[in-house]
C-alpha cells in the first residue's frame, strides 16, 4: 500500500482546520506508513480541554478515507471510549 499524501490527509481534516486557525492550533503529521496515520495535535491543542474532541473529529474524518486503516494521536488526544464510539457508528471491527 502506497503512503497517504500527508496534504490528502491535511485536506481531510475539514471544518476542524477552521477552528484550529482561529486557535493557533496545529496538526502535524508524523508518519502515514501502512495506511496508519500517526499525527499530533500542537500549537494551541496543547492543554486545551477541547482537544478531544477536536481528535474526535479529525479521526471521524479520517477514518472515512478508504486508504486509512488507523489513526493514532501520539499524544493520546483521543480517550478509548471516543474512539469506541466512533467505530461503532462507523461500523469499524476493532
Amino acid at each position: 500500500m502506497a503512503e497517504i499524501d500527508r496534504q490528502t490527509i491535511l485536506d481531510s481534516v475539514g471544518p476542524v482546520q477552521t477552528i484550529l486557525d482561529a486557535h493557533d492550533g496545529v496538526v502535524n503529521v508524523i508518519d502515514t506508513t501502512g495506511g496508519v496515520i500517526s499525527i499530533s495535535l500542537e500549537g494551541g491543542c496543547t492543554g486545551c480541554s477541547s482537544t478531544p474532541m477536536t481528535a474526535m473529529q479529525i479521526y471521524y474524518s479520517l477514518m472515512k478515507l478508504d486508504e486509512v486503516n488507523d489513526v493514532l494521536f501520539v499524544n493520546g488526544e483521543l480517550p478509548a471510549y471516543m474512539r469506541s464510539f466512533i467505530n461503532e457508528k462507523l461500523g469499524i471491527e476493532e
